[in-house]
């Protein structure tokens, strides 16, 4: 049963990412990590702000931002391996049983995904779940989650992006959206 766990950029704000990468590496796997953009993503927000370039350029760069969280992660475990091909973690977990997922814009150009701020780490790891045909996404976020929450909740809360919910409705594994205290409770 492969599990696809997004890991949101703002665990490194709250510093519970070493925690979470602990909790992860005591769990059976086979687990892909999906790491949001953090703090390298909020800069590439800004910085279009200022210099007004387009949303490829934008997005090209919040997937830069996603490969440098991939190697945070991977400098802070590195028993875990690091794998940029998507097709590749299907059978990369029989050689390591925890993978980080390094995104590349070529591959998910061929996949058709838009270049939009609508599309973040969130709906990759829907995606991903799906291509890879994992049993179960979980998304740990800072945020508070509220129980019962709908897609659309989340969405409007800005706990989760906008387009999440359609990549979410094509899924056929489990979906989790729990906040960092949660994951960790259950992994303790």
């Amino acid at each position: 049963m492969t599990c696809v766990i997004k890991l949101g950029g703002s665990l490194m704000e709250t510093a519970a990412l070493p925690a979470c990468l602990a909790a992860i590496a005591n769990r059976a796997g086979p687990i892909v990590i999906v790491p949001g953009g953090g703090p390298f993503a909020d800069q590439v927000r800004t910085a279009q702000g200022q210099w007004h370039f387009d949303d490829v350029a934008a997005h090209r760069m919040a997937i830069l931002a996603m490969q440098q969280m991939a190697l945070l992660m991977h400098s802070l475990m590195p028993e875990f391996a690091i794998v940029a091909d998507a097709a590749s973690l299907r059978f990369a977990s029989q050689v390591k049983p925890v993978l980080i997922w390094s995104p590349q814009a070529e591959q998910l150009d061929e996949a058709n995904i838009a270049a939009s701020w609508d599309i973040t780490s969130d709906s990759l790891s829907a995606w991903l779940a799906g291509f890879i045909q994992a049993d179960e996404l979980i998304i740990v976020k800072s945020a508070h989650i509220p129980e019962q929450a709908s897609w659309r909740d989340l969405q409007l809360r800005s706990i989760i992006d906008a387009a999440f919910q359609g990549f979410a409705a094509q899924a056929n594994y489990k979906i989790t959206v729990m906040n960092k205290d949660h994951f960790l409770s259950r992994h303790d």
